[in-house]
């Protein structure tokens, strides 16, 4: 039995049992019984498991599952628009669109400020000694309101926004001109006041 139909099955059970603890609470004041009280915090109990599970069954979405996708570790989300994971070298490459899809498919858009996603999987490649730079080896975008994710290349959504955020390359070569012993003046505060 999986996780939703033991809530499904669970929900059904504790509720008819609170509706029939409810009606036995209710003669058990008509009758003036000890146990009144006690009747009262059972059914309490028993309606709030109910409603727990209900809840936990509403809201509990597995994950999805892309075949010959693998694991990709997330480094930037803006939780707004772009979601950016990295990979290593040894990454085998027809594993990235199954695995950008995987990712996307697990993005939901709670607390996002953007209806759609880019999610990236960048590698940062070696650009010279001690310089590194991300390359974007593969890019889909999540549409929260159709519940779909399109490659970048066909994705309607991109065409209509119009833009494709790009990671800056120019300003690597200003950075290798820069001496690695460089000081910069530092300015006392003190005598600001």
């Amino acid at each position: 039995m999986s996780l939703i139909q033991l809530l499904k099955t669970a929900t059904v059970w504790l509720s008819w049992s609170g509706l029939a603890l409810c009606v036995i609470t209710l003669i058990a004041f008509l009758v003036k019984w000890g146990q009144r009280f006690r009747l009262v915090g059972i059914t309490s109990f028993t309606l709030v498991l109910a409603a727990s599970c209900w809840g936990a069954g509403v809201s509990y979405i597995p994950k999805m599952q892309v075949e010959g996708a693998s694991y990709l570790p997330v480094v930037y989300d803006n939780s707004g628009d772009l979601v950016v994971a990295q990979i290593n070298e040894e990454f085998p490459n027809e594993a990235i669109q199954p695995s950008l899809e995987q990712l996307a498919g697990n993005l939901h858009s709670g607390g996002r400020s953007s209806s759609t996603v880019h999610v990236r999987v960048r590698r940062v490649e070696s650009a010279g000694e001690g310089i590194s730079r991300p390359v974007i080896v593969g890019e889909v975008v999540r549409d929260f309101r159709q519940k779909i994710t399109l490659p970048v290349e066909n994705s309607e959504v991109v065409q209509e926004l119009g833009q494709k955020i790009t990671l800056p390359v120019e300003d690597l070569e200003v950075a290798q001109d820069i001496p690695q012993e460089t000081t910069l003046p530092v300015e006392d505060s003190s005598d600001a006041g």
